[in-house]
């Protein structure tokens, strides 16, 4: 019940945390630009929306409508009978030539063209000329408007110029001159502002905004096709009409309520996947947490960068976490939980198939080139193995769906950026080991070299003992390669799981010279000698600062068995007397993981190597069989993760490298009486 409850909880807090920082806003979420390639995947209307004009076109087409736009000029008819009413009385007075009724008659019929035409000011004509706006006019007359070509008006100086013009060979401008026309031509159209403002400013606002339809269902680009005009503007109104649909007030709520169903989904299958494969992690909480926390981490870092337009997404070493994981457990679980972290991070993309397909490619090369990280320079080069992976992927998907040379720079930038950042892998590894409590394998190289302090006190206190834990360590790391365990781990375990020896090494058969204090003792004792180093290795191990993973190592490498040499001589020498067993049974607990079954196999099977009469195949062969099946009997293994065939397997590399190390021959036969010479 405490464990189903602590999955429970690990999964609403990392759903928790994750969904809180997600964007939930009616951001578009594509960038684009003009004449610029579209560089995400089909794009399809998923609603009808109106397409909206851009605003150079909205203001052409209003520069059109006031172009053509016809003001309203009012005519005033009253004018042309008032001045020919003064023609005929200033010619009654002033024309004293005998033709003077011709040229009054040609006047009259002048000043009736020019005002049945109409005659403007000169700045109204001078400004719609100029422009080249307004080429027509309407003219109001007893209330109905005729649309009159501004070339067709008159102003006062052309009018005058029409009178003094027409037909100069019979009607003479120099006499015509003599009386002053100028004062027969006045205005006699004027401006109407009111109605011709109001009726211009109704055709500006039944300029339309929109410039047709997109239907749903109908394509808007696709990857690699070129943003032009038309599709600039159709992005712009499918933007705009997304805004207006997802507005904050009402989609906010649906969408953290699908956010948090998808990610509860993937946390949920992310705790199945450890209950089914890997409930060992539950036993220990820093496990856990540090495998929850990193997908949740870098889901949080990805949000806020979405949400605040912050650099690339592509440019979070994604990769990172999967390393991570693979140092400190296994490779499956580190890819199992990149995917689910690629998934959530997904969420937050508006096109996350490229991303997805590249980081689930990236993730198993991470993990696959960093397997065992035991030197720096192994992060480097899988930084670089990445930055190519990743290169030749988007060159190769480009190509794919551009169908042509051209791609985005600024991604290989992000890719390298990417990269750089994965640099810091290592002073992160340090920083999770300082925390969590965890072990990398650069730690367990640095652990197993000789020329530790530790390590070398023992080769100078307790040399045999020295020798044994390196034979033990080389067997063991031999058999982890062969079973898939993790061989630096139990290298460097199988180093110091004796170093409870040094406190009393003399009692200890590999380092006697001949002689042994155990005579003097009582088997008791002995055996209470015997089963402190156990206890003896734990407190060296504590005060020299030695691993927690490296201290499961000292205390499970006897797990619960008896010291049976002095068990044994202590009932043969009480036939009759009950014995108390835990006073001969070392402390334990048992193997609890593959790698610590291999040292308890290996350091028993090595120790007993040593007390063999005779090394022959058959005897070593007998001796592997018997010391690891009494060990499977008695149920030392029943705790851990290894399998009847991992014990196969090492059995039979525990044999055929004590057959090299005491090099085992053939029985050569003798040669018989009769052929002797």
């Amino acid at each position: 019940m405490t464990r189903l409850l602590m999955k429970i909880v690990l999964v609403v807090v990392s759903t928790a945390l994750t969904v809180y920082f997600m964007p939930r806003g009616n951001e578009f979420g594509y960038k684009y630009e003009l004449n610029r390639p579209w560089n995400y995947g089909l794009l399809i209307a998923n609603t009808k929306f109106p397409v909206l004009k851009n605003d150079s076109l909205i203001h052409r087409e209003k520069e059109r409508v006031i172009r053509d736009f016809q003001p309203y000029y009012n005519y005033d008819k009253s004018v042309k009978d008032t001045m020919v009413d003064r023609l005929y009385k200033h010619a009654a007075k002033e024309w004293q030539e005998e033709n003077a009724t011709m040229y009054i008659y040609h006047i009259a019929v002048m000043l009736d063209t020019i005002y049945s035409r109409g005659i403007l000011s000169v700045d109204d004509y001078s400004r719609m000329k100029d422009t080249e706006r307004h080429k027509q006019i309407r003219i109001v007359k007893d209330n109905q408007a005729v649309t009159v070509d501004l070339s067709r008006v008159f102003t006062p100086r052309s009018a005058y110029d029409y009178i003094m013009t027409t037909d100069t060979t019979k009607y003479s401008p120099v006499v015509m001159r003599n009386h002053n026309l100028n004062e027969l031509i006045q205005l006699n159209l004027t401006y109407d502002k009111m109605k011709s403002e109001t009726e211009l400013e109704e055709r500006l606002q039944g300029v339309s905004n929109y410039n047709g339809f997109v239907q749903a269902g109908q394509k808007i680009v696709d990857r690699g096709e070129t943003v032009t005009d038309e599709v600039y503007d159709i992005l712009r109104s499918y933007e705009r009409d997304y805004q207006r649909r997802t507005d904050t007030d009402t989609v906010i709520p649906y969408k953290a309520i699908g956010q948090t169903i998808f990610v509860m989904i993937i946390f949920s299958i992310l705790i199945s996947y450890l209950t089914m494969f890997r409930a060992d992690y539950f036993e220990n909480s820093r496990n856990v947490t540090l495998l929850f926390a990193l997908p949740v981490l870098f889901s949080v870092i990805a949000s806020i960068m979405v949400s605040h337009n912050i650099l690339n997404v592509f440019m979070l070493p994604c990769c990172l976490v999967p390393i991570v994981i693979r140092v400190f457990m296994d490779s499956r679980t580190a890819y199992m939980f990149h995917c689910g972290m690629i998934l959530i991070i997904s969420v937050v993309l508006t096109n996350s198939y490229e991303f997805i397909i590249l980081q689930m490619i990236t993730g198993m090369v991470a993990i696959q080139t960093l397997r065992e990280l035991t030197q720096r320079s192994q992060i480097v080069r899988t930084a670089f193995i990445l930055f190519l992976v990743c290169t030749l992927f988007y060159t190769g998907y480009s190509l794919h769906h551009e169908n042509d040379m051209k791609t985005d720079t600024w991604m290989y930038v992000c890719f390298t950026v990417n990269c750089v950042l994965l640099l810091f892998t290592y002073p992160l590894l340090w920083m999770l080991e300082k925390m969590f409590g965890f072990i990398s394998d650069v730690t367990l190289v640095e652990l197993s070299n000789v020329h530790n302090p530790l390590l070398q006190h023992m080769m100078e206190v307790a040399p045999g003992t020295f020798q044994h834990s390196m034979q033990v360590a080389n067997l063991s790391a031999e058999v982890a390669n062969k079973i898939g365990a993790k061989a630096q781990l139990v290298r460097t375990g199988a180093l110091y799981h004796d170093i409870g020896k040094m406190e009393r090494p003399v009692f200890f058969t590999e380092n006697q010279n001949g002689v042994s204090p155990h005579k003097h003792l009582t088997p008791l004792k002995s055996a209470e000698v015997i089963i402190a180093h156990v206890k003896n290795g734990l407190s060296l191990a504590e005060k020299n600062h030695v691993p927690d993973a490296i201290k499961r190592f000292i205390s499970t490498h006897h797990g619960k068995g008896k010291a049976k040499f002095f068990y044994i001589t202590y009932k043969n020498e009480h036939p009759d007397e009950e014995v108390d067993e835990s006073a001969f049974t070392y402390p334990g607990p048992n193997p609890s993981t593959k790698e610590e079954a291999i040292l308890m196999m290996c350091d028993a099977t090595e120790a007993a190597s040593r007390s063999l009469p005779e090394y022959t195949e058959d005897s070593i062969n007998q001796l592997v069989d018997r010391i690891i099946d009494n060990q499977v009997a008695e149920g030392f293994f029943n705790e851990c993760s290894i399998t009847f065939k991992d014990i196969a397997v090492a059995k039979e590399v525990l044999k055929e490298k004590l057959k090299t190390i005491y090099h085992t021959r053939i029985s050569y036969p003798e040669l018989g009486e009769n052929n002797e010479s």
